[in-house]
């Protein structure tokens, strides 16, 4: 009869102490704003064929005050109409030093008519200490 009443309270009191873990314990998203961008644009490569590539080029500064173990950029490219066509992400496994800078950059994912599309993008950094 109390086998129902004790399993709720046993998962209750395991569940929360492993959200207590994961807020003291994980990775802090800090602020984009750690994160700088300091120059990007927008390439093609073999326009208007079969074989047609855009990337996104950049750089990006840690404008931070400390060191960064993860930095993230997600690049959004569009089309003319201004739908979003696809995301990517492109990130660091290395830590980021303050005021250090790291290339970048992020391929859109299709070839050829697709990637000929793609008119614009935007750049959205995340970072973690």
């Amino acid at each position: 009869m109390y086998r129902r009443a004790f399993l709720a309270l046993a998962a209750a009191v395991s569940v929360s102490g492993c959200l207590e873990y994961f807020t003291e314990d994980a990775e802090e998203i800090t602020e984009p704003g750690d994160v700088e961008i300091v120059w990007d644009d927008l390439v093609r490569d073999d326009p208007g064929t079969d074989e047609e590539r855009v990337y996104v080029w950049g750089v990006v500064r840690n404008a931070g005050e400390r060191t960064l173990s993860y930095v993230e950029i997600r690049v959004t490219f569009f089309d003319a109409e201004g739908e979003e066509l696809e995301s990517v992400i492109e990130n660091v496994e290395e830590n980021v030093a303050e005021d250090e800078e790291w290339p970048f950059d992020a391929e859109f994912p299709h070839f050829g008519e697709a990637a000929a599309a793609v008119a614009d993008y935007e750049l959205e950094p995340a970072t973690g200490v």
